[in-house]
């Protein structure tokens, strides 16, 4: 990647070079008082037909590389824009919060809906404190409470996905890691209410399934799932994180994929260039999709839910018995 004016993908180079003669064109006229809009609009639509002819074939590694930009927006960009109000809660009452799993009340409209969602920082200071969004045991906990929050007052959930996966560091493994995830599997399987899983960025491992099981299952365009990233599955097949490319063609990550697949519902179309370039115009897409799906599962009953949302996952996935 190069930066200017900002992070630009190596992919992006034919789109870069554009620019660079734009932003020549318009020193030149304002040096030498030259009228360039026509020359300024024939680059501009350079540019746009360059875009959309790199966006409509990108490959399973680029889609990655998007997912990971540093300025797509985060949860709480989403439900900021989104929501008319959001009250954040902390803490798991076990005496900890993870900031990199936030959480809270919001108003979408005339409802009341609790957003859970994994945060990631917009610098490194940040991104520290959010622990690059890989949430703790504690970070799990608070999630299933505000879970029971919802059920206690028939509130729907929105979970807003975006991690490389539950940190896996051995603190976080004595404190039940891998409990506290299967808690949350267990509990969001059986909650009585509606719930709607976005993964807005990456969507990795248990990581991401820990917040992930829904009623509706909502992938961003340039978002991925999948059970591992693509760096983690070339170091266990291969031997070799290099080959990173040649996995995320391999696990099937991208939304497309995963939609041929059965395994997720909807996806939600990006800005061209990505939901870094227009944050305001992603938001507002996404909000649409949530209006639209918490409307459509508001008039199911809770018994039905939860018996379609079980039979939904028991559904996924194909084997062979072989005798």
């Amino acid at each position: 990647m190069t930066t200017r004016n900002r992070l630009h993908f190596d992919f992006e180079k034919p789109i870069v070079e554009i620019e660079q003669e734009i932003e020549a064109f318009k020193q030149l006229a304002a040096n030498n008082e030259f009228d360039i809009a026509e020359e300024l609009q024939r680059l501009t639509e350079r540019v746009q037909s360059a875009r959309q002819t790199i966006y409509r074939h990108l490959r399973p590694s680029e889609r990655v590389q998007i997912a990971r930009h540093p300025s797509r927006p985060s949860a709480l960009d989403y439900i900021q824009n989104i929501c008319q109000e959001f009250i954040e809660l902390h803490g798991d009452r076990q005496g900890h919060d993870d900031l990199a799993m936030i959480g809270g009340l919001a108003r979408l409209d005339e409802r009341t809906v609790v957003f859970v969602g994994q945060q990631k920082g917009r610098d490194t200071k940040d991104n520290i404190l959010r622990n690059f969004g890989m949430a703790h045991p504690q970070g799990y906990r608070k999630a299933l409470r505000l879970f029971r929050h919802a059920a206690k007052f028939g509130f729907p959930v929105v979970t807003l996905i975006d991690t490389p996966g539950a940190y896996p560091g051995i603190e976080a493994e004595k404190q039940g890691q891998s409990a506290a995830i299967a808690v949350n599997l267990m509990e969001m399987a059986r909650l009585p209410v509606p719930i709607i899983a976005v993964v807005i960025g990456e969507g990795s491992s248990g990581g991401a399934l820990g917040i992930g099981v829904a009623d509706r299952i909502l992938l961003l365009e340039h978002a991925y799932y999948a059970v591992i990233s693509p760096e983690g599955c070339a170091a266990i097949l291969w031997k070799d994180v290099a080959k990173a490319k040649v996995a995320a063609e391999a696990l099937h990550m991208t939304a497309e994929d995963l939609r041929d697949l059965g395994l997720i519902d909807e996806i939600i179309p990006e800005p061209l260039g990505g939901a870094h370039l227009d944050p305001c115009g992603a938001a507002r897409t996404l909000g649409i999709a949530l209006r639209r799906q918490l409307v459509e599962l508001s008039s199911i009953s809770s018994y039905q839910l939860v018996e379609q949302r079980i039979a939904k996952y028991r559904t996924i996935g194909r084997y062979a018995e072989v005798f």
